[in-house]
């Protein structure tokens, strides 16, 4: 493809969009409709492949749109953790879609066309906060993604759906306007910029409780990261198809959430300004408190779903966490921890949707002796377990080294025994799931014999997902080189 880079930059925000038109088109004709889906997703990776290339060959890639009044341009860059995010996303995009196919075409679910296009304009937006160059541009696409994902929460139409849809816009826009727009204005007059720059964009001897009170601003504002209480939305949004679950919890809206405030954190206060504010301790403690808490109320969850939600909610913790320590491992084990729990996450939902599609099954308590008639789905779910909890031979093992080392360099103590506690705690939610499922002797109470697996696209989408934890674990250097490349970028000096 001879095209420049800056071209493909903007390709990648309009190409999903472009792939919505198609969908819309071919309505009527399924086959069409999905293969244009196909097509653009991997197109967009495609383009993603060649932006990551571009990159590491050291071309400085950006894009201005338009200014709409001085100094709040939409424009966008490529940066190495925006690089990272686009990746994830854009090829996760690939391997739901396929999921996505076998798994409502077997569940006969009604609105597949709009199901699928409001799935691109999610992606759409998520490219557009992936490469935002300043926080107005990232706030734009942040609003769009959720309100193109409203329309997935309450996909199946009835009651249920229509209440988690409602506390998922309530929670997510309430938390935007009133936090967030609030943060991003604020920021505007005390710093006179909003673009992202290496090491933070205020002044060193801005004042410590304006720049602290912003930071929790940002942090409460950014609902998506789940950060607890503004977290119900989460297993609220737990009522949409098994593909938007997997859309939420792996590709887009709360790895936006927890992307955007690493992203905040070391491009708008820096790393070494973070590391002196009064406020960034008591975030901290809120973090661990979510990591925690949320572990806990997942081991009560007899619906499999809802036990995967507030997981989630457990691991963003992780994540926020990592960029508040303020060193150098701590962004490291951030950056990898948003690609290792994507792929380990994706893979427990694809799982979570293959039982549903063919046992009929979304209790825990009803798949003892599943492994019977669905092997295969269950030893995916013991391998993305593994990298959940952070053990070999899954990629989630870095991530979790590299925020305990993040842990020691910020000789938080505390914060090191609630990421250990935290993995005993996701042993015990997790585990009991396969481990019962193979061993616990009961036989299947599904009409029928022998095995039955979901359907071939899904199977063939949850075993890629599987084998890409695995492979992260073997092959960590990438992912390593380019959260490195992060904390380079932000040339800080404190924690190393």
């Amino acid at each position: 493809m001879n095209m420049s880079l800056g071209l493909m930059l903007q390709f990648s925000i309009i190409l999903p969009l472009l792939a919505v038109i198609g969908i819309v088109l071919t309505a009527h004709k399924p086959n069409l409709r999905e293969s244009v889906s196909i097509g653009s997703s991997i197109l967009l990776f495609f383009l993603v492949i060649n932006l990551y290339i571009g990159f590491q060959q050291g071309a400085t890639i950006s894009v201005h749109w338009w200014e709409l009044i001085p100094g709040l341009p939409i424009s966008f860059s490529v940066e190495p953790l925006g690089m990272l995010f686009a990746l994830i996303a854009s090829f996760l995009w690939v391997i739901t879609t396929v999921y996505a196919i076998g798994y409502m075409r077997a569940h006969h679910e009604q609105n597949q066309t709009r199901f699928y296009a409001c799935f691109a304009i999610a992606i759409s937006s998520v490219m557009g906060i992936t490469f935002a160059d300043n926080l107005f541009t990232l706030f734009i696409f942040y609003e769009v993604l959720t309100l193109s994902t409203y329309p997935l929460v309450t996909h199946s139409g009835t009651e249920e759906a229509k209440k988690g849809g409602r506390i998922y816009l309530g929670i997510l826009i309430s938390t935007s306007v009133v936090f967030l727009l609030l943060a991003i204005i604020s920021t505007w007059f005390v710093a006179g910029t909003l673009d992202f720059k290496p090491g933070g964009i205020f002044s060193p001897d801005v004042n410590k409780t304006v720049a602290g009170t912003l930071l929790v601003l940002f942090v409460f504002g950014i609902g998506k990261a789940a950060i607890m209480p503004f977290h119900r939305w989460l297993p609220a949004a737990m009522v949409a198809p098994t593909p938007v679950s997997a859309l939420l919890h792996a590709v887009a809206v709360v790895k936006a959430g927890v992307f955007s405030i690493l992203k905040i954190c070391v491009y708008i206060f820096g790393i070494d300004l973070l590391a002196v504010l009064p406020s960034t301790q008591f975030l901290l403690y809120l973090a661990g408190a979510s990591i925690l808490l949320a572990s806990l109320v997942a081991m009560r969850q007899d619906n499999l779903k809802a036990r995967l939600a507030y997981s989630t909610v457990s691991q963003l913790g992780y994540i926020t966490m990592g960029a508040l320590l303020a060193t150098s491992s701590g962004v490291i084990g951030s950056s990898m921890h948003i690609a290792t729990h994507a792929f380990g996450k994706i893979t427990l939902f694809f799982c979570a949707g293959a039982i549903l599609v063919a046992a009929h099954k979304s209790k825990i308590s009803e798949m003892r002796g599943l492994g019977q008639q669905m092997p295969i789905t269950m030893a995916a779910f013991f391998i993305a377990s593994l990298s959940i909890i952070g053990v070999p031979p899954a990629g989630g093992t870095w991530s979790k080294w590299f925020l305990l080392m993040g842990t020691i360099e910020a000789e938080q103590m505390i914060l090191m025994s609630v990421l250990a506690i935290s993995s005993l705690l996701n042993i015990a939610y997790l585990l009991p799931i396969p481990f019962h499922a193979f061993f616990s002797g009961d036989k299947v109470t599904t009409p029928g014999s022998g095995i039955k697996e979901a359907p071939l696209p899904s199977l063939i989408a949850l075993c890629l997902t599987t084998i890409g934890c695995v492979i992260l674990f073997i092959f960590p250097q990438p992912l390593y080189e380019l959260s490195q490349a992060i904390v380079e970028s932000a040339g800080f000096t404190h924690g190393k």
